[in-house]
């Protein structure tokens, strides 16, 4: 049985190990997050759940929408629409979907029935005996014929720099040229409702904020109420290694007509040193020169995002499993 290893558990990499393993791979997916979904990431404070990376997810190609229809049945997503009509409307110009139980469940879904090692943090990587040899912070060793890594291109040109692995410089040419935009996400658990007008959203074209979501309004945080915050880019550029506590309370403080600080319960921040490319490889990945398949993909190739990310495992798994 042929054999890989997948370095990241976001959508990318379980996009590619479900692929895979239909196929008849054996398939190890490798994480140093404590849980499955990278980005698509969801959190629970006092009662209430915030996603805090991801906010939705669209479905535009056939293989994508077939999978939709595959959580839908399963409900494990839902559609999040206008209930009425709004200003919030013109963000939804196509169907949005999110995670029933928070964009994290989309993640713990498509990794069931996977092999999937989480708090696995790689050190190093490099052809042994006719196969790829990971190496993990713990002490793990890992073998396979073919190896797929995901992470952030940025995460990845460490991992090569770090294993003294001899890419070559038009493939580091590649992985140098994609780049991300940070983005501080700003959590707040409340005692009342958010002001938000329906369906829940709003986004900022200039501002310090550049997108308010009601995460009760998307239906995930029926037992409290809360709202999750992104800052632009400019902003989380400027702050991101500053105070986290001042940080979220100055941008809490900008939206006092959509959350009023008496219905302020707690608040929590967390940085996304990667979040949206803003540069993109345009190819959903890159087939680097090595002994052994190598590829680099994820949301830093093809058309970015959720959606871009999936479409990205799916041909790095295509092209594996055509060796």
């Amino acid at each position: 049985m042929p054999s890989s290893l997948i370095i990241g558990a976001g959508m990318a990499g379980l996009a590619a190990a479900r692929k895979l393993s239909t196929q008849g791979w054996d398939v190890v997916v490798l994480d140093k997050g404590r849980g499955v979904g990278g980005r698509l990431a969801t959190r629970r404070i006092e009662q209430a759940k915030a996603d805090h990376g991801a906010q939705y997810f669209s479905a535009t190609t056939p293989e994508l929408q077939e999978l939709v229809q595959e959580l839908l049945a399963d409900k494990v997503i839902t559609e999040w629409k206008p209930t009425q009509p709004s200003p919030a409307d013109t963000v939804f110009k196509k169907p949005h979907y999110v995670g029933v139980e928070g964009m994290n469940a989309v993640a713990k879904a498509l990794s069931k029935d996977l092999t999937v090692r989480t708090a696995e943090t790689v050190i190093s990587f490099r052809v042994e005996e006719n196969q790829w040899l990971v190496e993990t912070e713990s002490g793990g060793q890992y073998r396979a014929d073919a190896l797929l890594i995901t992470i952030p291109a940025p995460q990845a040109l460490a991992l090569i720099e770090k294993s003294g692995f001899p890419i070559v410089s038009a493939d580091k040419s590649v992985l140098s040229a994609i780049r991300y935009q940070p983005c501080i996400a700003v959590m707040v658990a409340l005692n009342k409702p958010s002001l938000l007008p329906a369906p829940g959203a709003v986004r900022y074209e200039t501002s310090d904020i550049a997108w308010v979501a009601d995460n009760a309004q998307k239906g995930i945080s029926p037992g409290q109420p809360s709202v999750t915050i992104h800052a632009s880019a400019d902003f989380s550029r400027t702050h991101f290694d500053g105070d986290l506590n001042a940080i979220g309370q100055q941008l809490v403080d900008q939206l006092p007509d959509l959350i009023p600080a008496d219905n302020i319960s707690t608040v929590q921040v967390h940085r996304w040193r990667y979040s949206l490319t803003d540069q993109r490889h345009p190819a959903p990945f890159l087939k680097a020169e090595a002994p052994l398949s190598l590829l680099f993909g994820g949301d830093g190739f093809g058309k970015g995002n959720v959606e871009g990310a999936f479409t990205s495992g799916l041909a790095m798994a295509g092209c594996t499993a055509n060796l």
